[in-house]
């Protein structure tokens, strides 16, 4: 939706929304979600689902809010949901993100006796050692309310609200395999997150600022670190209150800020390449905030990067790589499809009021010194009449003309389709002499098409340098059958 108005913009969503919802089983009977479970045709991959019940099991025996029996609404809620076909939808793919959120909540209520001691010095003194400075203490030497706010964004609310973008987009724009792509990517990255932050427990640049490299214990707070300043900037204390009881207090690496930001620009770069620079923008910002923000060392924004890095491309499926990716799903309109020019990596040319190619975008520069003495005349209205006669527009359809431009490269490859150079030369292109059909009366007056289009033979000789070194993209384009209706 680039380069759309709002109201397009508004339609266009509105169109995938509704062939969307078009797409969904909206049935209610569990029976079908157990008949499509009698005919489901088990294989090893099916025993990630047994144990996602082993890992749920643990976290809901340790739980103590809600304590019994009212946290065994959590898993009698879920196996409704995943048994009801509209519901399994969207339940079933996303069992990955619950399990990871499960973890992170419940974490809290692992018993003292079986953590881990918590690191102080390690993140800092890998820092200085891999980077030769604690990078993330310079960022911190200067703080601004401008800069608080432009780290708060990407921080405090890009991270909780671009996921749920990214997922909706998705759903709307590209196949049902995408979606689930995500959910698995973005799930398993997080839940492997925060068991390294359990196993490995380390304290953030916050706390070194505030107590230094004194022991740390679990039953100190959290700390909302830069975010403290947006508190009293917006009059509020929201960030205090969620970092100061926050479930993993110790998990400064990996940095699953900086692994969700690489995620999301994956999927932005991956599924919508014509947004690849705005998701890596919003990326290398966060990066920034997580550290001026004193919530992540450098060394955890580089291995949540990496983590990223590696989930999107284990688990990218073949279906969803080339075309497969950005690929419509069902039931939208034929626009939101790729045209020609996106397929073969060519620039749109522009094109004036009349609907006539630029001639800018042929990059010429060169003018001729032959030109005709008529030059105020429009070269759509010229003449190919040597002697000056009338000539009246047609229609013009300029994938034709352009096509017949191609022909001239493999003219002795074209014959069928009624191209042909003079009988007895070269099948190179030549500027001078050019029949549309096969005549072996010679015309009296044989006028190139490029003269008859108003193009001057100097700059015949640069267009066709410039087809000739593109000569296979520009044969492909032009003979792509799907394109020819």
């Amino acid at each position: 939706m680039a380069g759309c108005s709002p109201r397009q913009a508004g339609r266009t969503l509105l169109q995938a929304f509704l062939a969307a919802v078009g797409r969904l089983d909206k049935s209610l009977n569990p029976k079908d979600t157990i008949l499509k479970l009698r005919q489901h045709v088990f294989t090893w991959t099916d025993l990630i689902h047994v144990f996602h019940l082993v890992v749920a099991g643990f976290w809901l025996t340790i739980m103590q809010s809600p304590g019994f029996p009212l946290k065994l609404l959590i898993p009698v809620l879920y196996f409704i949901a995943i048994l009801i076909p509209l519901t399994s939808q969207f339940f079933i793919p996303a069992t990955p993100i619950f399990a990871y959120l499960l973890s992170f909540y419940t974490s809290r209520f692992i018993p003292t006796d079986w953590r881990p001691s918590i690191s102080v010095s390690l993140l800092p003194t890998l820092e200085s050692v891999l980077y030769g400075a604690n990078i993330s203490d310079i960022l911190t030497r200067f703080t601004h309310p401008v800069l608080d706010v432009i780290a708060w964004f990407p921080y405090g609310v890009g991270h909780f609200v671009f996921p749920f973008f990214v997922a909706a987009f998705l759903w709307l724009f590209r196949s049902k395999e995408a979606l689930h792509f995500f959910g698995k990517s973005f799930g398993y990255l997080n839940f492997l997150g925060v068991w390294i932050q359990i196993i490995l427990p380390c304290a953030a640049p916050w706390y070194e600022l505030i107590h230094g490299l004194t022991p740390a214990d679990y039953s100190m707070k959290g700390s909302p670190g830069g975010l403290a300043r947006i508190d009293a900037l917006f009059h509020g204390n929201g960030y205090t209150v969620a970092f100061s009881n926050s479930p993993v207090v110790f998990g400064a690496f990996p940095s699953l800020h900086s692994a969700c930001a690489t995620m999301e620009a994956f999927y932005i770069s991956h599924f919508f390449p014509q947004y690849t620079r705005y998701a890596w923008t919003y990326a290398g910002v966060l990066y920034w905030a997580t550290m001026y923000l004193t919530h992540h060392y450098l060394i955890d924004v580089v291995g949540g990067a990496c983590l990223a890095t590696a989930f999107f491309y284990l688990f990218l499926p073949d279906t969803l790589k080339g075309p497969g990716a950005t690929a419509p799903p069902g039931g939208l309109p034929a626009r939101s499809q790729r045209n020609k020019y996106e397929i073969y990596d060519l620039e749109i040319p522009r094109r004036n009021a009349n609907g006539i190619v630029d001639a800018a975008d042929f990059d010429l520069d060169e003018e001729s010194d032959h030109e005709s003495d008529d030059e105020e005349v429009d070269i759509t209205y010229r003449s190919p009449n040597a002697t000056g006669g009338k000539f009246k527009p047609g229609n013009v359809r300029g994938h034709r003309h352009t096509a017949s431009i191609a022909s001239l490269i493999r003219g002795d490859e074209r014959t069928e389709e009624g191209w042909s150079p003079r009988p007895g030369q070269s099948t190179e292109m030549s500027t001078s002499t050019f029949e549309l059909f096969p005549d072996p009366a010679p015309a009296p007056s044989p006028i190139s098409p490029f003269r008859w289009a108003g193009i001057s033979p100097q700059t015949t000789a640069a267009l066709r340098e410039t087809l000739q070194a593109n000569h296979e993209k520009w044969h492909l384009f032009f003979n792509d059958r799907r394109f020819h209706k």
